[in-house]
């Protein structure tokens, strides 16, 4: 396995960006030392920035820069609705408690304010220039001012006939209340003239959210099948408001969009009956307080002034910028077709073990002789499918027993399930209601798993469950034969084709007992810690974990090569960073995948110089966990849903479950291996919490990992 990659230690000599903190002065340090950590809320917006550097990259695909930046888009109204609304509840509490950066909330809400302000500018101009290069490429989003007449003439009659009829202006003066504006709603906010009295009204029109944000407009005379062209929405209505308000002059009309707390708690009066508890939840979420205030920039100080007052929100919370607001519209231009301008198409592989099988019964066999890992998307999901469809018919099958946390919709795997049912099957499946904005389609699914008579259980009140995991039981020759399928990833099948995964199938005894135990304990009462292979959360992970990297350390100690590698979404959790630099110290060699947030500080002397934090935005979203300990050279290598961060750790039911095969492990640490040399896509986090892209050395090969694992599937 290649070990190096472990940069040198950072100095004000070699990063003159390096601000080492006071203690870097001293070998002995407070571990506990507030400058020693990056805070949570800041490190998630330097992932959204990497997301955002990913739209300016100009060696990606015009049509992918625009996905980028409508993905960045999408991720900062989550952050809004549930970073920033909860660092505002703690605020206005009065909460002083404060995590292990030093951080008030108060604090934070300043530095994330500044911080989102300087990006939302650089958003828009990249929005700009990639409007630019499309338009240069054939791909047109015009004002409609700039349509020639015949477009206008069109797509006004395309308003007429498809938008009129979905618009309702609510009008707001003395006798009409102002109109309630939902979460993540565009709205125009109009002033229209009575002709004969001069009297002027105010009146708000949302943006219909059912319609395409982005409106196709015909091709011109002499345009190629390669060009295409759109209007923006919330532009061809309003310049077609003279319908909407006939017999009134249109004075001014200006876009905003608002933002709401979406960061809701179950109260504990709601607690009996946990279906009905975040039913109303959802409902209370409609009405959360507004967190961020979105408008056009020449927006009159009348206007803006007339929504602050009604929204109650102030100027540190309201966001200008010129130019379309929610860029996450900018997702409708994927469904243009225009292949030179998006990545090369990708079918995920089926891997050989599992690619001629006769009948789907025939999974069973291939497990049986020996465990299967697959490696989402560049492997396929289908596997995976045929599975729970094969123990849905297969007689000898006797109950199956799945957890659902994100299944989306239209899910082949409920499908299965259901499916089951109506073969004899006992299916139970826990649903996790509690999965954040995924709620109502989880709510929906378990209706519709109960009416077909599968057991539904909805998790616990206090903890999500996060495991992936589906158990089948089967009724064999030589007696009964539990077949086990764990996951990173969600049950999803449309996410599978793009979140980097890793699926696992084995029929091990102990892996069947574990997942008995593990059912049995989310749908009965258990508070099982000895489990044979699984390390589960909150019952016995986190001090497993700990004492596999205390075992690390004792290598190191001994004068051994001591390795650790954790490829994760997440490090936050505060015991575990110390845990980390304790092992740094000892000479432990460390090197973290962490895609988002990373809250250790890497490259300070004499404290973490021997950790590298690298994290890899790409094509696709990489969410796979993997934890590696080199055992003195036994390796031992754990998969599984967990991250190191203190809702996985202590309030989720998370399961991590060791690989033992020899060639899977080969397997893993040729994954590991992969991720760890990208020079391309990957970026590297400095001791300042600020991350330095990646680049191949004059001599050095360029490595982007994900085009490799595409490449590494196909070869197989």
């Amino acid at each position: 396995m290649a070990i190096g990659l472990v940069p040198a230690p950072l100095t004000a000599e070699t990063d003159p960006k390096y601000a080492p903190p006071p203690e870097a002065k001293s070998a002995i340090y407070d571990l506990h030392d507030p400058a020693l950590y990056i805070n949570r809320e800041l490190s998630l917006l330097e992932f959204n920035q990497r997301v955002l550097a990913e739209a300016q990259d100009e060696s990606n695909p015009l049509l992918e820069r625009a996905k980028f930046l409508a993905i960045y888009s999408s991720n900062m109204d989550e952050f809004f609705m549930v970073r920033v609304a909860g660092l505002m509840q703690q605020a206005a509490a009065g909460i002083t408690d404060v995590p292990a950066d030093g951080m008030t909330p108060t604090e934070q809400l300043i530095a994330i304010r500044k911080k989102v302000r300087t990006n939302l500018k650089i958003a828009h101009r990249c929005y700009r220039k990639i409007r630019q290069e499309l338009a240069e490429a054939g791909v047109f989003i015009h004002n409609y001012n700039n349509l020639a007449k015949t477009q206008q003439q069109g797509i006004n009659e395309y308003f007429k006939n498809e938008i009129f009829p979905v618009l309702t202006p609510l009008a707001s003066d003395p006798g009409r209340p102002f109109p309630h504006i939902s979460s993540l709603s565009l709205n125009l906010a109009v002033l229209v003239r009575n002709p004969e009295t001069k009297t002027e009204y105010f009146a708000r029109i949302k943006v219909p959210n059912t319609l395409p944000r982005l409106i196709p407009v015909k091709r011109l005379r002499g345009d190629t099948l390669r060009t295409h062209h759109f209007v923006w929405l919330e532009d061809l209505i309003a310049h077609n408001l003279d319908d909407l308000f006939p017999g009134h002059e249109i004075v001014e009309a200006h876009q905003f969009r608002i933002t709401r707390n979406a960061d809701m708690e179950i109260e504990g009066n709601e607690a009996d009956d946990l279906l009905e508890a975040i039913e109303a939840t959802v409902r209370r979420r409609r009405f959360g307080f507004v967190v961020r205030f979105t408008l056009a920039a020449d927006m009159p100080d009348h206007v803006r002034s007339l929504l602050a007052k009604n929204l109650n929100v102030g100027p540190e919370d309201t966001y200008e910028t010129k130019g379309p607001l929610g860029l996450s519209g900018l997702m409708g231009l994927l469904k243009v077709d225009r292949p030179d301008l998006k990545d090369p198409l990708y079918t995920p592989i089926i891997p050989p073990r599992l690619r001629h099988l006769e009948n789907r019964e025939e999974i069973f066999n291939v497990i049986r002789e020996g465990d299967i890992l697959l490696h989402h998307p560049y492997d396929s999901f289908v596997p995976v499918i045929d599975f729970l469809r094969a123990a849905a018919r297969d007689p000898k099958v006797v109950a199956i027993k799945q957890t659902l946390y994100r299944a989306g919709t239209n899910s082949p795997v409920v499908d299965a399930l259901l499916e089951a049912t109506e073969y004899g099957k006992q299916v139970s499946a826990l649903v996790e209601l509690k999965a954040r904005f995924d709620e109502e389609s989880n709510i929906s699914w378990a209706k519709t798993l109960e009416r077909a008579g599968v057991h539904v259980v909805y998790g616990f009140m206090s903890l999500k469950t996060h495991t992936k995991i589906c158990l089948v039981v089967r009724r064999e020759s030589g007696g009964i034969r539990r077949y086990v399928h764990l996951s990173t990833g969600n049950y999803n099948a449309v996410t599978a084709n793009i979140y980097t995964d890793l699926g696992f199938f084995t029929c091990k005894p102990e892996f069947g007992a574990d997942a008995s135990d593990l059912f049995n304990a989310l749908t009965g009462y258990s508070n099982k810690e000895d489990y044979q292979k699984f390390l589960v959360a909150p019952f016995n992970l986190r001090k497993r974990f700990a004492a596999l990297i205390d075992r690390e350390i004792r290598w190191a100690a001994k004068g051994a090569p001591a390795r650790l590698i954790f490829k994760m979404n997440s490090l936050i959790d505060s015991h575990f960073i110390r845990q980390l630099y304790q092992a740094s110290m000892a000479g432990v060699k460390i090197d973290l995948v962490t895609r988002g947030i990373c809250g250790l500080r890497p490259g300070i002397p004499r404290l973490s110089e021997n950790v590298r934090v690298t994290s890899v935005v790409g094509r696709f979203l990489e969410h796979s966990r993997i934890y590696y300990f080199q055992n003195g050279g036994n390796p031992d290598i754990y998969l599984g849903s967990a991250d190191l961060m203190p809702r996985n750790l202590d309030r989720r039911i998370e399961t991590l479950f060791p690989i033992e095969d020899p060639g899977l492990k080969q397997e893993l640490i040729e994954i590991l291996d992969l991720s760890m040399a990208d020079n391309v896509s990957a970026r590297l986090l400095q001791a300042d919490g600020s991350y330095v892209q990646l680049t191949p050395g004059k001599h050095e090969k360029a490595h982007d990992s994900q085009t490799e694992f595409m490449a590494r599937a196909k070869s197989r």
